[in-house]
């Protein structure tokens, strides 16, 4: 190990800057100091390309330049929504559903709603960690305001399917929002095919800077910002804008434009990772397999073998056994119990997640290195 980098397959926990991202943001850090809101030639400057990157971020989505709101991150871009929808529509009703499995953004901002006199349903998920659209529609309420259900998810990969719960929702009035952090850079996702209201976009998730998002605003949803001040962003969010990053993220969503076979190369690495292990350990147990999940997303389980065990002895690889947050935690994750995993196998899950530096020989060292590892622990164990 000793000079060599380890083999990076955690790209869902944050994805390193790409070198033409990199490029534009650091010139954009030199050159465009000025403040965006000056009317004069610094200002312009850095004004000019804010409105470039916003006119990026609208072709990934397929949205009008004027519907994206720039925010820090995936973080603020959920609490944004969940509030703010909530909060100005508070006098129809405060009843809101989200699903069992949400990320913390939005399931943390459910229970701050519910301190302040709301109603929250939150609807759960069957063993493949799938939302029933069906359970959702029997869940919404005529005070119900906002549906809230992840794209896909953050450990399982697992997609959801947001448009026909869009659909049910919006035909009653409803407004959606839609956690899109782990989808977009992955694959495409387009906001009127979704039919949602809302969605969430993180830029350290699809190659851009840290600290840098967006959030989808249809035109004529009903939003109280959630930062007060002077009235930045259209009076959505107040703030300076942060010219560097945000050039940054549009230039991610660019490179993403232009990399439409990303989706298949990322699936072909996956499928290559788990048949490797499947050779050396066949009991292996794929959470959410059998059903539509991020094309680079293997969140797997070896019977037996706990996931902090497993990958402490291998310094060679860096990944996690979930989400980032909890992956330094020798606990069953939420999601998986949510799934009706037994907590005994959910603790010998890792998530392995692949990205657009990835390749072919590294994906055979790893699944060798994993599955040499798993051997030699279960043959300790006796």
């Amino acid at each position: 190990m000793t000079g060599m980098e380890p083999i990076y397959l955690d790209y869902n926990a944050t994805s390193p800057i790409a070198p033409e991202v990199l490029e534009e943001t650091t010139v954009a850090l030199r050159d465009l100091w000025g403040n965006p809101s000056s009317d004069h030639v610094h200002g312009r400057r850095a004004r000019e390309a804010v409105e470039r990157a916003r006119h990026r971020v609208a072709a990934l989505l397929g949205c009008r330049d004027g519907e994206i709101v720039f925010t820090s991150g995936g973080t603020e871009s959920d609490n944004a929504a969940v509030f703010g929808v909530a909060e100005a529509l508070a006098g129809r009703g405060k009843h809101i559903v989200v699903s069992a499995i949400e990320h913390a953004a939005v399931g943390d901002a459910a229970t701050r709603l519910e301190h302040r006199g709301f109603a929250v349903t939150r609807v759960p998920v069957d063993r493949a960690g799938l939302v029933d659209p069906d359970d959702v529609a029997r869940a919404v309420r005529d005070d119900t305001v906002l549906v809230s259900i992840m794209h896909s998810h953050n450990e399982t990969g697992v997609l959801q399917p947001v448009r026909e719960i869009a659909r049910h929702a919006r035909s009653r009035g409803i407004v959606v929002h839609t956690d899109a952090a782990q989808s977009v850079g992955k694959l495409p996702v387009a906001v009127d095919e979704l039919e949602v209201d809302l969605l969430t976009v993180a830029g350290h998730k699809l190659y851009g800077p840290k600290g840098v998002g967006a959030l989808y605003l249809r035109q004529g949803t009903p939003f109280e910002p959630l930062f007060r001040g002077a009235g930045h962003e259209g009076n959505r969010r107040s703030g300076t804008e942060n010219t560097a990053c945000i050039v940054g993220l549009g230039a991610a969503c660019e490179l993403a434009c232009a990399e439409p076979d990303r989706p298949m190369k990322l699936r072909r690495l996956r499928d290559r990772l788990e048949a490797g292990l499947r050779r050396i350990v066949p009991d292996l147990v794929v959470h959410g397999g059998e059903t539509e999940r991020l094309p680079n997303t293997l969140y797997a389980a070896i019977p037996g073998v706990p996931a902090h065990e497993l990958l402490a002895g291998l310094p060679e690889i860096a990944a996690g056994s979930g989400a980032a947050c909890h992956s330094t935690e020798p606990a069953p994750s939420r999601v998986l119990l949510a799934m009706g995993v037994p907590a005994q196998l959910a603790v010998c899950t890792v998530r392995l997640s692949l990205g657009r530096p990835t390749t072919a020989e590294e994906i055979d060292r790893a699944s060798a290195l994993i599955g040499r590892r798993a051997e030699a622990l279960r043959a300790a164990r006796g």
